[in-house]
């Protein structure tokens, strides 16, 4: 069977200028100026070099490499002979280099962010970090196996249809071998075998199906394919499922399993600080951790493919996904092929995740594109090739804001979504409830959600009579305030995306005092800080109880009388202030309180067995570090 080796380690990295240091894998050389601003990190070729033996093989084997990501394009020599190339810089790609191996090999990666007209991403508001940046691999297997080469796929296709207490799972495999015979075993989570099969396109029925039921109840079944050749198992690959149905309705919103599931998430870039794209699975881990945290059910993985482990983590843990590739902002008459590509690798490699319920086509396609009967053209194709390879899930896209509710961009999809920032980009919080509400009267058969919505906060800045564009703390409380009321009242919308669960590096900005950084995450970058909003949205969400008091930052208070706001998921708050018991009240998720200010105070708010402590005191003057300067706060969009 097979066997497989990461080969990670010890590679001779070689950048532009010619300078040589020895990396390991995960690798970007974008981890710092891609990071600071001014737009002007490298975009260019990069070498990457490594030895390495050659696993032995039998005659009756074959040798693969992998690489999981590696962006943008990658041009791979082995003992210098070109043996791949790929452009897309978020999925997988492999390629059988057995003809090609020595007893000691030398392998180079020639990898290439640079700008062109032809591979997406290349506009953007978020950096393109370049580099090997997910695992590389061997993979030695036998001669007879199952599809290595079709879009990075692993030959087995897994499509589950829920009927009544039964599920019919509908099995396909593809494999390289004339006459060989396929074995398909489906596993409970248990391990107990629930179907068998011995077709290469099967439908077997599990009897009193257990549904993956979202947060709630994410059961997993797992489907197993065992290759046989004159009677002997030559190759095994298996993959995780789950059944499920769902439908999403104009006026209701999103139904799981017949029942109503209102989606209401994030939305996940996948960078850190200081490290840019070249995460672990540990960094992967922390970021699912936070989100489930926060209560969230759905995420939007913006603007690409994501690594295969984070969908994994969507599946172990409910979440639903909105998948896209990152054909994004500006339309490119010449990457055509490379949308269909990147889309038809993101339809193979992700198929089997019952996480994924919408396909994404595009994001904010709109903002800058001239050819629009090509654009246009371009969507359809795509629509048309989802469709064809998946019908059992819907498309949609996120359409840009200035994109008007008629245009023919917001109806191509079978769903539809708007990246809207009305109360932050534009005045007036109130604009989203004439937006929406003209949409869905004007077209009530069409199904609209928001993929996009949010506002820039820098945690250090703070104020009391908090305003639009200041970056405060405060007036993100404010904006998301308004908007979670808002969604309440619109049960029609299929699912709001929160734009973003992390703040995350978009080079070409200049906001909130931090050039290079897009500042609206509930999350600061390095995943150290939970903004005070992060805490609303966990009232709202999360049935963990808890209570939390905003404007532990907003340490000094040059005002007589101050507000404490409290979030907190419990019916009531007992308000404590050095001790003593100030206050009670008795509200919906949010806590409003006015008390005196005098010297150094110790607040404490308590809901049964739930508590939290800030400290804050009365100063005479304002503290300057709390204002954006003047010359700070003219910085300007990514566009």
């Amino acid at each position: 069977m097979r066997r497989e080796q990461l080969i990670n380690d010890n590679w001779l990295f070689r950048y532009h200028d010619g300078t040589e240091t020895e990396v390991n894998i995960p690798h970007t050389w974008n981890n710092k100026d891609g990071q600071d601003g001014g737009n002007d990190y490298f975009r260019g070729t990069c070498e990457y070099e490594k030895n390495f033996t050659a696993p032995t093989l039998s005659d009756e084997e074959r040798l693969y490499i992998e690489f999981n990501g590696v962006n943008a394009s990658a041009r791979v020599v082995l003992n210098g002979k070109e043996i791949i190339c790929h452009d897309g810089g978020y999925s997988t790609f492999r390629a059988d280099i057995t003809d090609y191996i020595k007893k000691i090999n030398h392998l180079l990666v020639e990898v290439d962010n640079s700008v062109n007209d032809r591979v997406y991403p290349q506009k953007a508001d978020f950096t393109f970090y370049g580099g090997i940046y997910r695992d590389v691999k061997l993979i030695v297997l036998n001669k007879h196996h199952f599809d290595m080469d079709f879009y990075g796929g692993k030959g087995l296709a897994v499509c589950p249809e829920v009927s009544g207490e039964d599920a019919a799972v509908w099995v396909r495999t593809w494999h390289n071998t004339e006459g060989g015979k396929v074995r398909i075993t489906l596993h409970d989570a248990e391990g107990r075998v629930v179907a068998r099969g011995d077709d290469t396109d099967e439908t077997l029925v599990i009897r009193k199906v257990h549904l993956w039921h979202g947060v709630e109840d994410p059961y997993l079944y797992n489907c197993e394919a065992v290759l046989y050749v004159d009677g002997k198992p030559v190759d095994k690959v298996s993959t995780n499922f789950g059944c499920r149905s769902f439908r999403i309705d104009a006026d209701k919103g999103f139904f799981l399993n017949g029942k109503s599931y209102p989606l209401r998430g994030v939305c996940r870039h996948q960078d850190w600080k200081d490290i840019g794209n070249a995460i672990t699975k540990k960094h992967h881990d922390t970021d699912m951790a936070i989100i489930r945290e926060v209560g969230a059910n759905t995420i939007r993985l913006a603007h690409y493919q994501h690594d295969q482990y984070f969908y994994d983590l969507c599946d172990r843990y409910g979440m639903i996904v909105w998948a896209e590739i990152p054909y994004i902002s500006e339309h490119m008459p010449n990457g055509r092929e490379n949308t269909i590509s990147q889309m038809k690798e993101l339809l193979v490699q992700c198929y089997n995740h019952p996480s994924i319920c919408v396909w994404g086509i595009s994001n904010e396609i709109t903002i800058s594109t001239k050819k629009r009967k090509d654009m246009l053209d371009n969507h359809h194709e795509l629509n048309n090739l989802i469709h064809d390879m998946d019908p059992s899930r819907p498309t949609t896209l996120a359409c840009y804001a200035m994109c008007a509710p008629f245009d023919s961009v917001g109806h191509l999809s079978d769903i539809v979504s708007w990246n809207l920032y009305l109360g932050w980009y534009t005045p007036f919080m109130w604009l989203n409830n004439l937006w929406v509400d003209y949409f869905h009267a004007r077209y009530p058969n069409r199904c609209l959600g928001y993929s996009e919505y949010g506002c820039e906060c820098m945690p250090n800045l703070h104020s009391s009579h908090p305003i639009r564009g200041d970056q405060t703390e405060e007036y993100q409380c404010k904006y998301n305030e308004f908007m979670l009321k808002f969604f309440d009242k619109r049960p029609f919308m299929w699912a709001t995306h929160l734009w973003n669960m992390f703040d995350f590096a978009a080079d070409a900005r200049n906001q909130g005092g931090e050039p290079g950084m897009n500042h609206k995450g509930l999350v600061t970058f390095d995943r150290k800080t939970k903004k005070d909003s992060f805490y609303l949205y966990k009232a709202w969400w999360s049935k963990e109880p808890f209570v939390y008091i905003c404007g532990r930052r907003y340490v000094d208070r040059a005002e007589r009388k101050t507000t404490i706001k409290v979030y907190s998921n419990c019916p009531e708050i007992n308000l404590y202030v050095n001790g003593e018991k100030v206050a009670y009240q008795k509200a919906d998720k949010i806590f409003t309180f006015r008390i005196p200010m005098k010297g150094e105070m110790k607040i404490e708010a308590v809901s049964g067995k739930c508590r939290d402590k800030i400290k804050i005191r009365r100063v005479e003057k304002k503290n300057p570090t709390y204002k954006l300067s003047r010359k700070k706060a003219n910085g300007g969009n990514w566009t």
